[in-house]
């Protein structure tokens, strides 16, 4: 029997559920320890300041993926477009084309909205990943190096 996906955007009940699958993610780019973020960051940044949005791939009522996104802007296009900052599906439903149709959904998301464009960044060892986005047709931007100030840097900067 094959079981239906279907998808809904996280409301402000959601912020455990959302801060679970941030951490099974960074657990998974072997980056735990990196995660400072609380359920009461993810209330204020992504429901009171509407930061980002998270939309959730669901199998018969369950929770099963998410991913995590915002606008950003381009210039060039002069238009918006959607940045895909998380996209994470559980390990038992990995094999069902989720991520994939996460992805789709991202892409109607944007489509709909009038973006120019989906993007976002994928660490430079994982092949899994990599290999995946490759044949949807994405394009690695191999022009382009991501520089980063953050912390105690970006405070020295700001005075």
């Amino acid at each position: 029997m094959k079981r239906e996906l279907g998808f809904r955007f996280a409301d402000e009940k959601d912020g455990a559920k959302i801060l679970y699958f941030i951490k099974e993610l960074a657990t998974y780019e072997k980056m735990l320890g990196e995660v400072i973020a609380t359920e009461e960051l993810i209330q204020e940044w992504i429901f009171e300041k509407k930061k980002a949005e998270v939309i959730f791939a669901m199998e018969e009522g369950k929770e099963v993926g998410f991913a995590l996104f915002f606008h950003n802007f381009s210039t060039f296009l002069g238009r918006a477009g959607i940045y895909l900052e998380d996209l994470y599906v559980l390990p038992e439903y990995r094999g069902k084309n989720y991520g994939k149709a996460l992805l789709k959904e991202l892409a109607k998301i944007a489509v709909a909205r009038g973006c120019g464009r989906l993007e976002w960044w994928c660490l430079d060892w994982n092949k899994p990943s990599i290999d995946f986005y490759l044949s949807l047709g994405a394009e690695p931007m191999s022009d382009w190096t991501v520089y980063r100030i953050a912390g105690n840097t970006l405070k020295d900067l700001a005075e």
